[in-house]
């Protein structure tokens, strides 16, 4: 449902769900989301738009390069098992500014300001294990990062009721695609 809403997306074919004021009404009362997205807080990457979805139907929990600490743990868990949500999705994106800093970062060894250290913390990791590879080192970053907390999420054992997966978004295209 999620690749073909963004699929609606990316072509111009958005039908954006409902989001009169009866359906408010009827939220108001109970939510029943279908899918809890962990993303990025990038303007250009809302994962109702994104996916083509309206009101109460996806738990969005976004941070800066999808970074967890235990608010965004807590929060999966929350839609997980209580709200069972059957389907955790770990959104990357391409151009992402929180694995430009961290980049930055390492390159010049520059010290970073204040909270930002947890992001550069996060991601550096991924930016290590793939300064080697050839092609674009943020790409690869991304890429890595996003398949590291899919990773993450997987192996504790509050989600293993929920299916976990990993994706990129295209700011180009419009489009997500799957990672391996």
């Amino acid at each position: 449902e999620l690749l073909d809403g963004n699929r609606r997306y990316a072509t111009d074919h958005s039908r954006h769900p409902d989001d009169s004021r009866r359906l408010r009404r009827q939220l108001a009362a109970a939510q029943h989301p279908f899918a809890v997205i962990v993303g990025c807080i990038d303007s250009r990457v809302p994962p109702e738009l994104v996916f083509d979805q309206g009101l109460g139907d996806l738990l969005c929990i976004r941070t800066a390069g999808e970074v967890l600490d235990e608010a965004v743990l807590a929060s999966i868990q929350y839609g997980v098992e209580e709200l069972r949500i059957p389907l955790v999705l770990v959104l990357g994106h391409e151009r992402c500014g929180a694995v430009a800093a961290t980049l930055a970062h390492l390159e010049t060894g520059a010290p970073v300001p204040g909270h930002l250290a947890l992001l550069v913390d996060e991601i550096s990791p991924a930016a290590r294990r793939t300064r080697a590879l050839p092609g674009d080192w943020a790409e690869h970053t991304m890429r890595a990062h996003t398949a590291w907390v899919r990773d993450a999420i997987r192996a504790d054992p509050a989600f293993t009721s929920a299916h976990v997966v990993a994706a990129r978004f295209d700011l180009d295209t419009g489009l997500v695609s799957l990672l391996p």
